[in-house]
């Protein structure tokens, strides 16, 4: 997974994987979601992503399942 944001186009790039996207769908004015030949999502993005998200404060948290 790799998050990108432009800061000169304030936009947030989220990409879950490389496949190959065959369509991209607008869910939104803002919104855009990249899919591959399976329908799966390999990635987002999010224009004027500063009054959308809150890019200052990033976390990843891995729950461990227990055993």
């Amino acid at each position: 997974m790799k998050i990108t944001y432009f800061q000169d186009t304030d936009t947030l790039y989220l990409e879950f994987n490389n496949n190959p996207i065959v369509e991209t769908q607008e869910i939104n004015e803002n919104t855009l979601v990249d899919l591959d030949q399976q329908g799966n999502i390999c990635a987002i993005t999010l224009e004027h992503a500063k009054s959308l998200t809150d890019l200052n404060a990033f976390s990843l948290e891995t729950i461990v399942a227990p055993t």
